[in-house]
């Protein structure tokens, strides 16, 4: 891969910056620089972040090399420095203040220093896969690529293109109808990675492979929209732990089930119950307990365990006994069990701790 060295100003880099939040949309350098190529994550930079970058001008201290491919029309892609870039962009636009000004209010002098700050560029040219490849080195120092915008990049197109129209922006739809049930931002591609996954049962590079030259993300969209009207349906009272239950696995096993939703919602309700005030539930992953409702695996529950010390204690009161068939067996051959059962809202407290044999607590379990 080819590089060259190329010394600009801001106000080269703003001449003819326009962002319209749209793929491809923003731009600047007099039209010739695409500041959000398809590989490119959204613009992820907090308020404090972007004053940050332009204190870092007005003082003069520099803001780290910055790094565009040259396309084949002569024009160029941001490939290092978009947060940078489009926080220059905004302030120059007048979107945020810097202390008590905006950059419209700043004295003639001040203004001139910001358009004359020199800015360090590296322009990268080769093969396509030689960009990419470069682009997830330079990616990891500062505020690093999640995996899926990493995916983005390498299998970027139409599709990806537009599935992030519909799962990539602030309230993006994916978000309007989804966020009680997707824990986390879409800009950070949380929505894109869950519903890919989901969709794909775990395969997501195959997924967006096999997708990647496709002219939309229909399917995709379609198939979220399925997965939440599903989750309305079944489970209609929303509740804060239901962002990080895996809802694709559950939409693809029980789609079909004929279930019903006030039974589930009132067996939800008491094991929710069985957290007392003051004391912790046997019940230490909420979130488990809607797949949990649907096929009883107590697995999901992650359910408190005595400790060991707890059930040698009972063990030696017992004499070594199961206190179910009365015969005699060495203390690793029994387990801890709870005299009232925790879905009653027994607790995992020594008073409740008794010792049965494994058979006797399997046929117990399985009553």
């Amino acid at each position: 891969m080819k590089i060259e060295l190329l010394e600009i100003t801001i106000g080269d880099l703003v001449d003819g910056y326009v962002d319209k939040d749209v793929e491809g949309g923003v731009v600047g350098y007099g039209g010739k620089l695409n500041i959000r190529p398809p590989y490119q994550r959204e613009f992820v930079y907090n308020d404090k972040q972007r004053k940050d970058v332009i204190n870092s001008v007005l003082n003069g201290f520099p803001l780290n090399v910055m790094y565009w491919v040259r396309r084949s029309d002569g024009g160029y892609e941001v490939l290092d420095g978009q947060q940078r870039t489009i926080s220059i962009g905004q302030y120059k636009n007048g979107d945020f203040l810097v202390g008590d000004r905006y950059y419209n209010n700043q004295p003639d002098d001040v203004q001139e220093r910001i358009m004359n700050y020199p800015l360090t560029i590296y322009i990268c040219e080769g093969e396509h896969s030689e960009i990419l490849d470069w682009f997830k080195i330079i990616n990891i120092k500062g505020e690093q690529l999640t995996d899926q915008e990493l995916r983005n990049a390498i299998y970027s197109g139409p599709w990806v293109s537009d599935a992030k129209r519909y799962f990539s922006k602030n309230g993006c739809p994916a978000y309007q109808i989804g966020h009680h049930y997707v824990d986390g931002s879409p800009i950070r591609q949380i929505y894109l990675e869950k519903t890919i996954k989901w969709i794909s049962g775990g395969n997501i590079k195959e997924y967006m492979a096999a997708h990647q030259h496709d002219a939309d993300a229909k399917e995709l969209w379609k198939y979220f929209k399925a997965v939440v009207k599903w989750i309305e349906t079944v489970f209609p009272q929303k509740r804060s732990i239901m962002q990080t239950v895996d809802w694709g696995t559950l939409y693809a096993k029980h789609r079909d089930s004929n279930l019903d939703p006030d039974a589930l919602e009132q067996e939800i309700s008491q094991l929710l119950s069985l957290k007392k005030r003051g004391q912790e539930g046997p019940i230490q992953r909420l979130p488990g307990i809607y797949p949990y409702v649907l096929d009883g695996d107590e697995r999901h529950l992650n359910l408190r365990s005595f400790t060991e010390i707890q059930k040698n204690m009972a063990y030696e009161q017992q004499n070594g006994k199961c206190v179910y068939c009365g015969k005699e067996f060495e203390i690793g051959q029994m387990e801890g069990d709870h005299k009232k059962p925790w879905r009653k809202g027994g607790l995992t407290t020594d008073d409740n701790c008794q010792m049965l044999c494994r058979p006797c607590n399997r046929r117990k379990s399985s009553k």
